[in-house]
């Protein structure tokens, strides 16, 4: 080879070189949208609208509807709810299919995969994944540990599936026992108690990669309606909100909380009106932005809700104010129609009016500061999760979920107890969990499952059911969780006064109605709805240790 040939060849070899170092890594294909303002600014308004939008899906893969938004909506995210959450393989590999639509666009801008997996109660990805026992058993217990932990394990298991997102701490306040829809999933009654423990659940998350959001903002825990069905009215000065429901909020703001949902409850203390917080200006840039200074992402609770939509105006024009009012992304959980339609009013919105697209510039830029914090780290949580060895990737500690249960175990009143193993026990309740853990510890009682209870009403037929038995029975052990069983309790004990020393109730979610029933001698509250709280429950009851929880509302008192 003459001299000029390899001259050419060295220089033709340099310029490929030089080609291929010019080119984005995969990293840098991650991240080249991480300049927010300047990223949003060169948006087309398909894109910059799609950003704001949190939608969900029908399910249980990603369906081809959710795929196209992704692709020609530019969405900037997707909510994954229980009809989604069931079979985890498929789900990751939803997720996974999901994320690369996302990826494959111009801007190459991933997605928040969110849910809601507070823990206890609430856990809409259900599956393997782990059954804690919950906000207020870890108030119970006492230790931020607990907190830190729990956070820490949800969060792992979120992230082996790809879920960068969690709507969760809740951070309400539980002061008002009607506020049936908060109840457990509340940490406490005092809002000290609530700010510290939320501080280390979010720290326990945080630590896996996963965005948190503290809800519902400003504070559903003095709602004595449910916002799914209605429109909750707070009539709470704010002096009072500072040093309660917001105080949470201050803390997690000082420890550098990514994001906050807003709630559909109207505080017109506050407002001067009965606009729901979630689309009230006032509250979200009066209150949120400028008092409190927070300056992350905002984000409704579900439009579909009724309490978002009391001015009567339809979902196209609360998501019209919801952006307006300060919220960075509106979610909207079903359906594609409703989706649709809700598109095209804020389209037409833009074209309409030259102010709406800087609003969003500003709602984007804000959503792209989250995504490139979290969503560019070294260890951020995978884009496509690897279904195949996904259970080897969710942690179990069963032990850590016992122990927490049985610190969290409270008694309530202890006369009668512990029970005794000559007794001839019947258990009576709704929950099958509730009569296979009593039965494991009591292999001789009786059990009646009550079938079928409605949440604020008896079950059919239950009262003349457990009558029927009694008189077989030494003592009736009695799973009390809900209105309706509360109800039922009631009527159990009318006019049958000897029936009240025979009965040991075994509370859990909240244990607000023993407050309402001071004739019961031996009751102890164990909070969560999981295997380990049952059994930590009927331990207790048993006397296999001395149960050392505190009740964490105010207002019950022990007798001891």
């Amino acid at each position: 080879m003459n001299y000029s040939l390899r001259s050419e060849l060295t220089i033709v070899v340099f310029l490929v070189a030089m080609i291929l170092l010019l080119l984005p890594t995969p990293l840098q294909a991650e991240t080249g949208w991480t300049e927010p303002e300047a990223t949003a600014a060169a948006m087309s308004d398909t894109e910059l609208l799609g950003q704001v939008f949190m939608i969900g899906f029908s399910g249980p893969g990603a369906d081809p509807t959710i795929l196209a938004w992704i692709e020609e909506k530019r969405i900037g995210g997707v909510k994954i709810f229980g009809w989604n959450g069931a079979n985890l393989p498929r789900l990751a590999r939803a997720v996974g299919s999901m994320q690369q639509k996302a990826l494959a666009t111009r801007l190459q801008i991933p997605l928040f995969i969110a849910t809601d997996q507070e823990g206890g109660w609430v856990r809409h990805v259900k599956g393997e994944t782990s059954v804690t026992p919950g906000n207020m058993s870890i108030a119970a217990g006492g230790l931020g540990y607990d907190a830190l932990r729990t956070g820490e394990l949800i969060g792992a298991e979120l992230r082996a599936l790809g879920i960068n997102m969690n709507f969760a701490p809740t951070v309400d306040v539980y002061v008002n026992p009607e506020a049936h829809v908060i109840g457990p999933r509340a940490f406490s009654s005092d809002p000290m108690q609530t700010a510290v423990l939320a501080q280390a659940y979010l720290h326990g998350m945080r630590s896996q990669g996963i965005i948190c959001t503290a809800k519902h903002f400003p504070g559903h825990g003095n709602a004595d309606r449910d916002s799914h069905g209605s429109l909750p009215i707070i009539y709470d000065p704010l002096s009072v909100l500072m040093e309660r429901d917001l105080l949470p909020y201050r803390m997690l703001i000082n420890e550098d909380l990514p994001a906050v949902m807003t709630g559909h409850l109207a505080f017109p203390e506050i407002s001067g009106n009965t606009v729901p917080a979630s689309l009230s200006p006032e509250i979200i840039g009066g209150l949120l932005r400028k008092k409190l200074g927070f300056q992350g992402l905002v984000i409704t609770d579900d439009l579909r809700m009724n309490g978002a939509q009391s001015n009567g105006e339809g979902i196209p024009q609360a998501a019209e104010d919801a952006l307006r009012a300060g919220n960075d992304m509106i979610m909207i959980s079903l359906d594609s129609r409703l989706h649709e339609e809700v598109w095209d009013h804020l389209r037409r919105e833009m074209d309409r009016d030259p102010s709406f697209r800087p609003l969003l510039e500003e709602a984007v830029v804000r959503i792209l500061r989250i995504k490139a914090e979290y969503l560019t780290a070294a260890d951020h949580v995978p884009f496509i999760p690897d279904a195949e060895e996904l259970y080897r990737r969710i942690p179990a500690d069963q032990d850590f979920l016992f122990q927490q249960a049985c610190r969290a175990v409270t008694p309530v009143a202890d006369r009668g107890l512990p029970l005794k193993e000559s007794e001839r026990l019947l258990l009576v309740g709704q929950l099958p969990g509730f009569l296979k853990a009593g039965s494991e510890r009591f292999p001789d009682a009786g059990r009646l499952l009550l079938n079928y209870e409605p949440f604020y009403s008896p079950p059919p037929g239950g009262l003349s059911s457990i009558i029927s038995r009694v008189s077989e029975y030494d003592r009736i052990v009695f799973c009390l969780s809900t209105p309706g069983s509360f109800e039922l309790l009631k009527q159990l004990v009318q006019g049958r006064p000897a029936l009240k020393q025979r009965i040991a109730v075994l509370s859990v979610l909240t244990p607000v109605y023993l407050q309402e029933l001071p004739w019961v001698e031996a009751a102890v509250a164990a909070y969560g709805l999981g295997e380990e709280s049952f059994r930590a429950g009927f331990a207790a009851l048993a006397g296999d240790f001395t149960p050392e929880g505190r009740l964490p509302l105010a207002g019950i008192s022990r007798t001891r």
